[in-house]
């Protein structure tokens, strides 16, 4: 505990040393040593009053060096088995004559906050007794703080005894904190170390005196005292700010239960955790009722010690955290210390905050003006610098002010509408980052494919194994089955499922669909035929394209199906063609089911607006044009494939898409990604997991997603070539975020982040009341724009 004051006049040093160790004698707690006793426990020694007395001498300091000196004296640490509890400094200043800096630092184990006002009146009454040559007359104190320890082992009585107080407060606490969080989730800038380094500094918090006033108010309505409508809006704030509904805050309690300990020094501090419920959607005022009921439960069982809590309860213990609770509430309300020496003028020298001993702290002092008007709230919100930078810190020192302004003006507003952003940062979050308009062709991706084949109809499109087809080709062969599919009822939301092999014939029936003003089911032969069968019955499909082996055992009695092996296709298309059915974007393009793995499996349907937004704004980001070769992995029954296949055939490239060997052994795909000049490939991680950078050169570009991508699996590939992290479900058309990877990036960084939002895509983290949280906070993805599925 510190205190420095700056002291201005004649001071007399011999007085001042001789008045501190006046006051040393006076309060045993002040020369107690803790040494270690035979049996490993630690016990006190009171020392006498010559050997108790502090060292104090003059040291000559620069103005410009105060500030730092002061730091250090109060910054160091305490022996407190050899060393006194607490240390005396005084700091004359060089080139400020007539001036001094006294610093005295007590520590917690032998004094709290209320200790100082008593200690610095008793320096000032033995200072003027010594400044005459005298020693202090000092009425006697009545007790000395080894009477008080004594004095409440008798009041607690034995933890055996049921019917002893100590008993009764133990029952209490164990129901009241039964399953407490582990750890408050908070909004950390810093992984937390394994070691809290309690490295701490604070930034101020004033409240407005109209919100003060306000407050005060709104407490009397309830019932409750100004700190606990604070507590409230501090937990709806740590709320807010991801740390769930049940919030635990520490607070101290003065523990002076008895005037003959008012004028004493000691640690007669206990620390009360208070937990805050926000669960069942409450107004604020709900919130502040059901603080109040909490926190009078706790007070009437605040004599139980912290430390013997902890051990009782025995939490998950960290030396990375404060156990049961790592945020403080504080409000002081205890007497100021005033250190009045004659002749002397003492004002408070500014403190610079070097160490925190929770997460966060956050203490206030009610302000009152002579009329005894609200003048407002003003204290400090002090952080771990290990885990917080300054400007986080400031940011929810703002955000706790905001809540405050609203709760004060709408107390029976619901809490999950209070809103703890700022005007500017909500005009960031919602727009700024989110401004991806961006004008894309008009039409389908078969639009666009058709006026590619209008203009490269001799380039190559498809690559599988030794079958190779132009655009024209790839055109030709879709029109063909386009038209066996209108013959069999294909239509507009008619669906058609595609159970085939990987390999050209997928992707000639899936434009055939399209063409035919249908939407197709992929059907992965591999997959289980019941589930395949599901599929087919649940989509509604009409027609089921495959092959004699791939059909052969599913259920498909009420479905045309048509055998491919036994199609003959024409790779030139006929005269007098009818031209592709029109396509209206909103029309369903294809149905893809989910992997059932928290149910059944689920068939999402997207639009041709989708696909075609897609086509477009990932071009750029898998590097497809004219002359590229992108190769095709993923299962058609995957997501991504619609990626591959709707940009390579807008874009005018070539795709080569992977047999099922080659799918599943990394040496001959490699081979394959050499031998068809591939130089663009999207991919999931874990792939590049087996890979060798080295086989695979020739890919330029590469594009992850589906799965987490590792900053060192990253940092193995960025040296060779491009490397994009992207993100997308199903129901937003495959990706929706994307980002260049660094080729910086090392081993033991943080895994990429996901990338910003494409083209004509809004992302937004919002809570569970849907509002979007502040930067730095964990809560739900939700996606919106072009590429949305339908539902």
């Amino acid at each position: 505990i510190p205190l420095a004051l700056r002291l201005t006049g004649a001071l007399d040093v011999e007085a001042l040393r001789a008045a501190l160790a006046d006051v040393a004698g006076r309060h045993e707690s002040l020369r107690t040593v803790f040494r270690q006793s035979t049996d490993g426990q630690p016990s006190q020694h009171v020392l006498d009053p010559v050997e108790g007395a502090p060292e104090v001498r003059a040291e000559p300091v620069s103005l410009d060096d105060v500030t730092s000196t002061v730091a250090a004296i109060v910054g160091a640490g305490f022996n407190l088995e050899g060393d006194l509890p607490w240390r005396v400094r005084l700091l004359e200043v060089a080139d400020a004559p007539g001036q001094w800096v006294l610093v005295v630092v007590v520590h917690h184990i032998a004094a709290d906050g209320w200790s100082m006002a008593p200690l610095a009146r008793d320096l000032s009454q033995a200072y003027v007794a010594r400044c005459r040559g005298v020693a202090p007359e000092w009425r006697p104190l009545e007790v000395q703080y080894a009477d008080y320890t004594l004095w409440q082992r008798e009041l607690l009585g034995d933890e055996d005894d049921p019917d002893s107080v100590i008993a009764a407060q133990v029952a209490y606490w164990k129901q009241a904190l039964a399953d407490l969080p582990e750890q408050l989730e908070l909004p950390l800038d810093h992984s937390r170390p394994a070691i809290a380094s309690a490295e701490g500094a604070s930034v101020g918090v004033h409240v407005p005196a109209e919100v003060h006033a306000r407050l005060v108010e709104l407490a009397r309505s309830c019932g409750a005292s100004v700190f606990m409508t604070v507590q409230a809006a501090l937990a709806v704030l740590l709320s807010k700010m991801g740390a769930g509904e049940d919030i635990p805050i520490g607070t101290p309690v003065a523990g002076r239960t008895d005037d003959a300990l008012d004028d004493l020094v000691g640690c007669f501090l206990n620390t009360l955790v208070l937990r805050t419920d926000l669960s069942g959607d409450p107004t604020f005022r709900e919130v502040v009722e059901r603080v109040r009921e909490a926190d009078l439960a706790a007070y009437a069982h605040q004599d139980l010690p912290f430390e013997r809590l902890v051990e009782i309860l025995n939490p998950a213990r960290s030396m990375a955290r404060h156990p049961l609770f790592q945020v403080m509430l504080t409000f002081h309300n205890n007497a100021q210390p005033d250190l009045d020496l004659p002749g002397v003028q003492a004002v408070p020298e500014p403190l610079m905050n070097t160490a925190a001993k929770f997460d966060l702290s956050v203490s206030l002092a009610e302000i009152y003006d002579e009329g005894g008007r609200s003048g407002g709230l003003l204290g400090q919100l002090e952080y771990r610098t290990d885990l917080f930078t300054a400007e986080t810190v400031q940011g929810l020192a703002d955000r706790l002010v905001r809540i405050l302004e609203t709760v004060v003006a709408e107390p029976d507003r619901a809490i999950r509408e209070v809103d703890v952003l700022g005007s500017e940062e909500r005009e960031r979050i919602l727009r700024t980052w989110n401004d991806t308009e961006r004008e894309i062709p008009a039409g389908t991706v078969l639009d666009l494919f058709r006026a590619r084949v209008a203009r490269t109809p001799d380039a190559l499109a498809v690559l599988s194994g030794d079958v190779e087809l132009t655009y024209a080709q790839l055109d030709a062969r879709a029109s063909h089955l386009a038209q066996k599919l209108i013959a069999l009822g294909v239509g507009r939301e008619r669906l058609v499922g595609l159970c085939l092999p990987r390999g050209a014939d997928m992707v000639v029936s899936l434009l055939a669909v399209w063409r035919a003003g249908g939407a197709y089911v992929p059907l992965d032969p591999e997959y289980p035929p019941d589930r395949l069968g599901y599929m087919v019955s649940d989509s509604g499909a009409v027609v089921v394209l495959g092959t004699a082996d791939t059909v052969q055992d599913l259920p498909l009695e009420a479905v045309h199906v048509v055998l491919l092996d036994e199609f003959v296709y024409a790779d030139a298309a006929p005269s007098g063609e009818e031209p592709p059915v029109a396509i209206d974007p909103d029309q369903l393009a294809y149905v893809i089911y989910t992997s059932g793995s928290t149910g059944r499996p689920k068939g999402v349907a997207v639009p041709h607006r989708g696909v075609a937004n897609l086509a477009e704004v990932m071009r750029p980001v898998l590097g497809v044009q004219e002359g590229a070769v992108a190769l095709q992995f993923a299962s058609f029954s995957f997501d991504a494939s619609v990626l591959d296949v709707a940009v390579t055939l807008v874009a005018g490239a070539t795709l080569a898409i992977a047999s099922s060997t080659e799918r599943s052994e990394p040496e001959a795909l490699a081979e394959m990604v050499k031998k068809s000049g591939v130089n663009v490939a999207s991919v999931v991680p874990s792939l590049l997991g087996v890979l060798d950078p080295a086989a695979v050169s020739g890919v330029e570009n590469w594009v992850l997603g589906a799965e987490l991508l590792t900053a060192d699996l990253a940092s193995r590939w960025t040296a060779g070539a491009r490397m994009w992290n992207t993100y997308g479900p199903t129901e937003a058309t495959v990706i929706t975020t994307a980002v260049a990877l660094n080729s910086s990036i090392r081993p033991e960084d943080q895994p990429p982040p996901i990338g910003r939002p494409l083209g004509n895509t809004r992302v937004y983290v919002v809570d569970a009341g849907l509002s979007p949280v502040p930067v730095g906070v964990a809560g739900e993805l939700y996606i919106a724009g072009a590429q949305l599925a339908r539902g």
